[in-house]
């Protein structure tokens, strides 16, 4: 423990040098613009910063990275607060409560809850990355070829299974991103595969052009389309959160930060689902169910908390596994690799302060947040006035800048077009982004490892299935997936009830 307190100390000197301060508050501030936008999403944030930071220090890249991503999950909920529009999906859940306090004329007490609920749901989430990272880190040098494939495997089954609306929509998309990835040179023998007869094709499709392109292009796209918004009203009464909110539902604090940091843990899930998840939890623990979806403190209190706990939770197995919880932790484990760092087993043993820095970093943009949550109220309010014509098109530049700006090629550029039309494709046919992302991420992980596999074993592929870890690993994918298919889960579902049922008739 007082190791762990060293490192912790340790990494905040490393993060609060130098011009730390001054990048996490603008970091921060444009996270919670992005966020507070209907129509921006915290990857398409965390992305587009991606493509900025290439002159700067790993440590500060990724300090404004992170800070984009917390301030971006929480700025969701001032559109989703005001205009019952969630700036990002992660914020679907506070509509419910949030939009019903604010027609109540307590706009700005909903505000204040969400605040404290997002300040403590990312400060809970951190704690327990500082605790759990290590030791996860330590049972995954068990891990080796065989097991990291379905590792990589398993974060596709589940982001496809349990993503929401159709799982065979889900894995489509999960199984097209594996064949993005899969486009260019392959690992062992520099073979080329999809490339016909191109050069370009044959260096392989870049990460952060196709990420920018189906998240950045393909909301531009999306948000196009949409109506027009108008907030609810200008009047704000007081945002400071009430001291007597926080402790009145402390239980549901601690439940939501759990749920969310273990649902953000899980590959692929998100905040969305954290957000979800904590509010059922909330609403089936609590004394005042008839309240939530009109106006109830507790429900949006814990939403807030929940999504926001998942943003320390997905990037545990980031820096365990290598394997990103979520589609935003995904593109900044990309942005990690992009700067020298390679997340994974091998990190809690090569730079085991690394950890710590990254906890330093979310526990420094959660206060930053908590700031600006107090005192930015009204400036948000008129953000949110903006006419989204007037500002997709900002964003459209900002997107192709940022995809030339990665290795000055246009071909990027083109990549990045095609990516959103696709993505924009996908949206409206109701395919889920999750899958697509992880799959794009965790192909080349799949990739490399299943042919590093079969070379050690001569070509055997027993050994991804007799070994204990991997054999277990392959149960667990097999069971994801037969639980996605509706007959077999509504057998399931049908004889745990049955079981449920039996214990509760059987006589004490």
């Amino acid at each position: 423990m007082l190791d762990a307190l060293g490192m912790l100390g340790a990494g905040f000197a490393h993060v609060l040098q130098g011009g730390a301060a001054v990048h996490a508050l603008w970091a921060t501030l444009v996270g919670i613009l992005v966020g507070a936008l209907p129509g921006l999403t915290a990857t398409m944030g965390v992305a587009l910063l991606t493509t900025l930071t290439f002159s700067m220090d790993s440590s500060v890249a990724l300090l404004v990275l992170v800070c984009v991503y917390v301030g971006a999950i929480y700025g969701g909920s001032r559109s989703a607060i005001l205009l019952n529009i969630p700036g990002t999906p992660a914020s679907a859940a506070s509509t419910l409560d949030g939009y019903p306090l604010a027609r109540q004329g307590l706009a700005g007490r909903a505000m204040g809850i969400s605040t404290a609920g997002s300040w403590l749901g990312t400060l809970f989430g951190a704690l327990c990355l500082a605790l759990f990272a290590p030791v996860i880190g330590e049972y995954a040098l068990e891990f080796q070829s065989y097991e990291m494939f379905w590792v990589a495997m398993f974060g596709i089954v589940i982001a496809g299974s349990l993503s929401g609306g159709d799982p065979l929509k889900g894995y489509i998309a999960g199984f097209l991103g594996l064949f993005v990835a899969t486009i260019g040179q392959e690992a062992n023998h520099a073979y080329p595969r999809f490339a016909f007869g191109s050069t370009d094709l044959a260096g392989g499709l870049g990460l952060l052009p196709v990420l920018v392109g189906v998240f950045g292009v393909a909301e531009v796209l999306s948000a196009m389309r949409g109506p027009a918004v108008r907030a609810v009203s200008s009047k704000i009464d007081s945002v400071v959160p009430r001291i007597r909110d926080v402790l009145r539902y402390w239980r549901t604090i601690l439940r939501s930060g759990a749920l969310g940091t273990f649902v953000g843990a899980m590959p692929g899930l998100g905040e969305d689902i954290a957000a979800w998840t904590s509010y059922a939890a909330a609403r089936r623990a609590s004394r005042e169910a008839e309240q939530f979806g009109k106006g109830s403190v507790e429900g949006l209190m814990a939403a807030e908390t929940g999504e926001s706990a998942c943003v320390p939770g997905a990037i545990i197995p980031v820096l365990t596994l290598a394997v990103p919880g979520s589609a935003p932790a995904a593109v900044l484990m990309a942005a990690m690799m992009i700067h020298g760092l390679n997340p994974g087993p091998m990190l809690a043993i090569t730079t085991p302060e690394f950890i710590y820095q990254i906890v330093a970093m979310l526990i420094l943009a959660d206060m930053v947040k908590l700031v600006y949550g107090l005192v930015l109220v009204r400036p948000l309010l008129w953000v949110l006035l903006i006419p989204r014509e007037r500002l997709m098109p900002v964003v459209f530049v900002l997107c192709c800048v940022g995809a030339f700006a990665i290795t000055s090629r246009l071909f990027d550029v083109w990549v990045m077009l095609g990516a959103g039309l696709v993505g924009f494709v996908l949206r409206e046919l109701r395919f889920p982004m999750a899958p697509l992302v992880l799959g794009i991420v965790l192909g080349d992980l799949l990739d490399k490892n299943l042919l590093r596999g079969l070379v050690l074993s001569g070509g055997d592929v027993t050994p991804f299935f007799t070994r204990p870890i991997s054999a277990a690993l392959a149960a667990l994918v097999a069971l994801m997936f037969l639980m996605s298919v509706p007959p077999v889960n509504a057998w399931v579902t049908r004889r745990m009830r049955e079981a449920l049922g039996a214990l509760r008739r059987r006589p004490v």
